[in-house]
């Protein structure tokens, strides 16, 4: 007679299965350390200039999920998710929390930590391949670009790739753009985290010590290669920033406050310039959501102050077409002919120009009511001839995505633009977390960037990403600069997609190959 033993014993198994759900013993200070790398990548982010906390808090996060179970990875890519996301989006809590509490800023971030904790299970699958650092960073990559494009269009902020505005491996974007410096923040953290885990090992310490020097020293080698001479001449600029009053969302009540406030300040610059204090600029360039205009596009204040500077503007606004389509637009701006080329932005913020499930978002957005119908997206980039200059355009949000700018250099653009709203998100960390962006399109296309906010910050960057010009928030100023027009295209700039969709499939068939693998072996 056998006596079953053995059953009972996997019941208790079983039994016990959903308290190995939180971490016991040595798995408390596992989360503890990667709830701390979360933390650190946030502290490397701008405004700050700490660079290099990003692949030291990487390499944390690699060497707690390297070798674990996928259950495992992805816990700990919750947590390292939240702890870096909730912190960096702050400022959604100040837009939104007096009216609708914590919950959207809570949404958003669980949303994007849930991205980071497939990377993490991903992670901990390859983890096990030969070459580690490779199969994780490309595997962490993958789910960024991911999060990037899904749900509703993606939500791009907080790439590794933002981290690293004043950092070594900025110059990589020339060669990759944002998924190239991304990558290299992510290999060199692995790579770290592989070298600690074989400090005891007399070998085997090579691979991992190149995974950590080749993207540094790749990055050094880049930086003579970042031009920034002026291949098609100058031009002199003037942004203008006219404030805004810092009231979050009673801004949406004020519909005549920018549009005031901008005229008021492009005036003061005609003076000036009619005074002689101020040289003339070529042209001059206004935020985002500075007009609101009809199918015929009719203002007669821009109109008068064109004329008055004698130069085009490039200024923002909502736009309605004949057919009833509203859109989010640039608008060149004639002294002599009034509104003329258009850009319409591409990439429209979910929840706010765009409102998918409106009964429910309107327990979260207060833009449900306040537009009751959707933006409608453009599908083309945004190149303007202004004042002799090939103008590429991206709005706000637009500068995020990969694509935008891209697009608009592979047409000809010489120079780039970012007009942009931020008066809603007060004194927060938004603002500089997107000038980082804007840093880093100037590096990936070679081109100077021009970023025009309501009420700061704004900006001139140049081609290698430093800022030459910058604006205080909540202030009433104007940039005047000379800036060079560049007309080569960078390597970044030719391969468009590729490098995406090369991290991608390395992510992918690094996650297939780990599944395989043990296959293989079991029937070995």
């Amino acid at each position: 007679m056998v006596v079953p033993t053995a059953r009972p014993q996997r019941r208790a198994q079983r039994g016990g299965s959903a308290a190995r759900i939180l971490p016991t013993g040595a798995g408390w200070y596992r989360a503890f350390a990667v709830v701390a790398a979360g933390f650190g990548l946030y502290a490397g982010s701008p405004p700050r200039e700490l660079w290099w906390l990003a692949p030291i808090a990487f390499a944390v996060f690699a060497a707690v999920v390297r070798g674990r179970s996928a259950r495992a990875g992805f816990g700990y890519g919750l947590l390292f998710g939240f702890a870096y996301l909730l912190p960096l989006l702050g400022w959604l809590q100040d837009f939104l929390g007096a009216d609708f509490g914590p919950w959207p800023w809570l949404g958003v971030a669980a949303v994007e930590a849930l991205f980071v904790g497939l990377a993490g299970a991903g992670m901990a699958r390859v983890s096990r391949l030969p070459g580690a650092p490779v199969w994780m960073a490309a595997v962490f990559v993958t789910a960024e670009i991911a999060r990037s494009a899904v749900p509703f269009g993606g939500f791009p902020w907080g790439r590794l790739a933002f981290t690293q505005d004043t950092g070594a491996l900025l110059s990589l974007a020339s060669i990759g753009g944002a998924v190239a410096v991304s990558f290299a923040v992510a290999l060199t953290g692995a790579g770290l985290a592989e070298l600690a885990h074989r400090a005891r090992t007399p070998r085997g310490w090579i691979a991992p010590a190149a995974a950590v020097l080749v993207p540094v020293l790749a990055g050094l080698v880049a930086w003579p290669f970042v031009g920034t001479d002026a291949q098609a001449g100058t031009a002199r600029v003037a942004i203008v920033q006219g404030n805004a009053p810092n009231i979050g969302l009673g801004l949406l009540y004020e519909d005549d406050v920018l549009h005031d406030n901008h005229i008021a300040a492009a005036d003061r610059l005609a003076d000036d310039v009619a005074a002689g204090r101020v040289p003339r600029p070529d042209f001059v360039v206004l935020p985002e959501q500075v007009g609101s205009w009809g199918p015929d596009r009719a203002d007669p204040d821009l109109s008068a102050v064109a004329a008055r500077l004698g130069v085009p503007l490039v200024v923002g606004g909502l736009g309605q077409d004949a057919d009833g389509e509203l859109h989010n637009l640039v608008l060149k701006w004639d002294p002599a002919t009034g509104a003329g080329a258009e850009y319409v932005k591409q990439h429209l913020v979910p929840f706010a120009e765009t409102i998918p499930m409106r009964p429910i978002a309107r327990l979260v957005s207060p833009f449900v009511d306040r537009f009751r119908q959707d933006m409608v997206p453009g599908d083309q980039p945004g190149v303007l001839d202004v004042g002799g200059v090939r103008l590429g355009v991206g709005i706000c949000y637009d500068v995020s995505y990969d694509d935008v700018f891209t697009g608009a250099t592979q047409w000809g653009a010489t120079l780039l633009a970012v007009p942009t709203n931020n008066a809603w998100y007060g004194h927060s960390e938004m603002s500089y977390q997107q000038l980082a962006m804007s840093r880093l399109r100037a590096v990936e296309h070679g081109r100077a960037v021009l970023v025009a906010a309501t009420s700061g910050v704004s900006a001139v960057v140049q081609p290698d990403g430093s800022v030459t010009r910058q604006s205080e928030l909540f202030t009433a100023q104007t940039l005047v600069a000379e800036v060079p027009l560049r007309t080569d295209q960078t390597i970044a700039t030719r391969l468009g997609s590729a490098p995406t969709w090369t991290v991608v499939l390395l992510g992918v068939g690094a996650v297939a190959a780990s599944w395989w693998r043990p296959r293989r072996a079991a029937h070995a």
